[in-house]
């Protein structure tokens, strides 16, 4: 569980989602999107919260990552956010779906590495 390479994941993921999450704040990147993916994305904007509420779950998950707190939890809390990143590039913005596959990918090696600590779930 504290090996480098699980540190240097949890790192670089935590990294990844404090980065996006602030993005949706500040905009400091605008990624070139299909015609369909824009409008959905431009959709959620619209609703005048979600994206944001996305944006501070990413960050918090990414600041309990970098910081090792509670790493199991957010793990958890990152699942539906990184299937739905997946599910969005796979069916609107095929193009992007590198990062997607690197978001779960993470995810999915370190639930892996702290599967000890969701043996008792499937008990």
């Amino acid at each position: 569980m504290n090996s480098t390479f699980t540190k240097l994941t949890r790192f670089l993921l935590g990294l990844i989602l404090v980065f996006f999450g602030l993005n949706k704040f500040f905009d400091f990147i605008t990624p070139t999107l299909a015609h369909e993916a824009k409008v959905f994305i431009q959709s959620l904007g619209e609703t005048g919260y979600l994206m944001q509420i996305v944006g501070v779950f990413e960050i918090f998950i990414g600041l309990m990552l970098l910081f090792k707190k509670w790493v199991p939890f957010a793990l958890m809390m990152l699942v539906p956010i990184s299937i739905n990143i997946l599910l969005f590039h796979l069916f609107l913005d095929m193009p992007g779906v590198g990062g997607a596959l690197v978001v779960s990918i993470i995810n999915i090696i370190l639930i892996y590495k702290y599967w000890s600590s969701y043996k008792m779930l499937f008990v």
